[in-house]
């Protein structure tokens, strides 16, 4: 290739704002430790097809509930990549399609639903129970790893950052998703 070919080669300006999914993030709140904790981290494992499944504590005690800080008291899984993007389309059918626009702030946005057997694919099992869950998740622009970079980290700029309206059309578009 000649300089001459390598400066006629049109530049994709658009690609910078383009808006993807970071992360999908999904916590299942049992309350107490034990055996119902294993219940949900199985039930988990099996919605979300992931191994990764991590036990959340409690960050304080509460006398009446019977828990105590550091007990663990939750379950959660961290989706990234396609597998994200195959869950996140799964939960948006077990909400109906619909999302409240007070769910989304700024560029993440967050819904729970009810029973995980609303899920597209989820059975049920008399064994494990039903359980609930919250939906976590966070998207981001190309140039967000400023933030995260071990080596000069710094903030993500004002024209880089994505508004709540950006992400309400961004899940309308890429997922069907009406926000009312």
């Amino acid at each position: 290739m000649t300089a001459q070919e390598v400066q006629e080669e049109p530049v994709d300006k658009g690609r910078l704002d383009e808006i993807r999914l970071e992360k999908v993030v999904v916590n299942m709140g049992v309350g107490k430790s034990g055996e119902p904790l294993e219940k949900a981290k199985a039930v988990l494992k099996a919605i979300t097809g992931s191994d990764k499944v991590w036990e959340r504590a409690a960050r304080e005690t509460i006398r009446d509930f019977g828990i105590r800080k550091n007990d663990p008291i939750a379950v959660a899984v961290t989706l990234r990549g396609q597998r994200a993007n195959e869950f996140l389309g799964r939960a948006f059918k077990a909400v109906g399609m619909k999302l409240r626009s007070s769910s989304i702030s700024g560029r993440a946005l967050s819904f729970g639903i009810a029973e995980h057997i609303l899920l597209p694919g989820a059975k049920y099992d008399p064994k494990l129970g039903i359980f609930g869950m919250d939906v976590a998740v966070a998207l981001e622009r190309p140039g967000y790893r400023v933030a995260r970079r071990k080596r000069r980290p710094a903030k993500v700029g004002k024209k880089a950052a994505i508004s709540s309206g950006e992400a309400a059309e961004f899940i309308s578009s890429e997922y069907g998703v009406e926000v009312t």
